[in-house]
């Protein structure tokens, strides 16, 4: 069925589909893992039986997330050793340990205590049942920090040597999960996952107060999601731009394919904001820009020179419609949620929080963005450091496994279906 196809491509969109669908599980359960630990204080603190009833409701919600992020997340793990053999054993020795390093401080914490928090309120009592509860949420965090460093080691390599066999491995543990990006990735990936939580805990209170104003439930998700995209959004932009920054400086061609610039700019770069990146033709065809401001954003000076991919080897291209493309997506829909955020700020401020339905239908409408906005954080991440794997150092094509286009092929449909 699949003769004649590229056994790498088909790699790759199997591992792009599974992880697709993984990411979404972590980046909900970041969020209300913490949610959960913040309504079980609020509850311990008044006594309030508002925060108990909601901490009950998300909590089932939580265990569903939670353990569909641990079952897709064990696919990720089997096709390192299926479809990316070459990859698992020149890279084994500076991410197979970090990997173990998550599952034995995150993992077991959150196992050992994820029994508890569900089932063990009436057994431990309120104040052993919030410890539990706030270890699961600390283990999310830690679980967090051990894959983004891996994975942020991959975009910028510090700290190792090769061995005589060709392998990576650490000549410095701290530089090698404290690589350049890691602090950045770090702080961007877990206000994405607040912001993704506060989006859909946001929507489910405007879905109820459609219906009914005075739900106390409701009332206090709303305003508790609304504080949040109102504080993070702007810091997540900002966030966002040093984390931009800081790509320029280590892998400049991944900025060059997310601004679309195919050709060098010597007195500044124009903002492209639309258009169409033609590869072929080298160029961004439609396109609608703002002159000068790329230069601004990036540099800070509206005639500081930027660089372009006429510069790079076209071999060492990113695929640059689908990093223009996803990285819009994702600073479109930022923006979007920090406008939502401070239209209920407006809202609050004139005392219709509770009444304003173009705000509640604003924000169910707003529900799923969060979801979609670390989608396409992870595509303009994955797609730009193409066609790498650990960037500048180990080529996609020398990563897979010598497996057969059929064999790839047959099992992508498999997951398909399954999933």
């Amino acid at each position: 069925m699949f003769e004649g196809w590229d056994a790498v491509v088909l790699a790759r969109a199997q591992f792009a589909f599974t992880m697709s669908f993984h990411i979404v599980f972590p980046a909900f359960s970041i969020g209300l893992a913490s949610y959960l630990a913040v309504l079980e204080a609020l509850w311990l603190i008044t006594k309030r039986e508002v925060y108990i009833n909601l901490f009950n409701y998300w909590l089932k919600i939580f265990a569903v997330a939670f353990g569909m992020g641990v079952v897709s997340g064990i696919v990720m793990s089997y096709q390192f050793g299926t479809n990316w053999a070459s990859f698992a054993d020149k890279t084994g020795p500076v991410i197979g340990p970090m990997m173990a390093y998550e599952v034995l401080t995150a993992f077991f914490l959150e196992a050992g205590f994820l029994g508890v928090m569900l089932f063990g309120l009436s057994r431990v009592g309120p104040r052993l049942h919030f410890v539990a509860t706030l270890m699961v949420a600390i283990g999310t965090l830690i679980s967090a920090f051990w894959i983004l460093s891996a994975n942020s080691w991959m975009q910028t390599p510090a700290g190792h040597a090769v061995n005589a066999d060709g392998q990576f491995v650490a000549a410095d543990w701290l530089k090698v999960i404290f690589n350049p990006s890691f602090p950045y990735r770090l702080v961007h990936m877990v206000l994405a996952a607040y912001l993704t939580t506060s989006l859909v805990v946001g929507a489910v209170g405007a879905w109820h107060l459609l219906r009914d104003q005075h739900l106390a439930g409701a009332r206090v998700m709303f305003s508790m999601a609304m504080w949040m995209a109102t504080l993070v959004a702007p810091i997540q932009i900002l966030a966002g731009d040093q984390h931009g920054l800081n790509t320029l400086e280590h892998q400049p061609a991944k900025v060059m394919a997310m601004e679309g610039h195919f050709q060098s700019h010597k007195d500044g770069a124009p903002l492209i904001l639309f258009g169409w990146p033609d590869e072929r033709d080298a160029k961004v065809k439609y396109a609608i820009e703002v002159p000068k401001l790329s230069s601004l954003i990036l540099k800070h000076s509206l005639d500081a020179p930027l660089a372009g991919l006429d510069t790079v080897p076209r071999e060492n291209w990113p695929p640059v419609p689908i990093t223009f493309w996803a990285f819009r997506i994702m600073v479109g829909l930022g923006f979007l949620i920090m406008g939502l955020g401070l239209f209920s700020l407006l809202m609050r401020w004139r005392g219709m929080m509770y009444q304003s339905q173009l705000l509640h239908r604003f924000a169910v409408l707003m529900g799923p963005a969060g979801f979609i906005a670390v989608l396409a954080g992870w595509i303009t991440t994955e797609t730009g450091r193409q066609p790498f794997t650990v960037y500048g150092l180990l080529r996609t094509t020398d990563s897979a496994s010598p497996l057969a286009a059929p064999a790839v092929g047959s099992s992508l449909i498999a997951f398909i279906i399954v999933y």
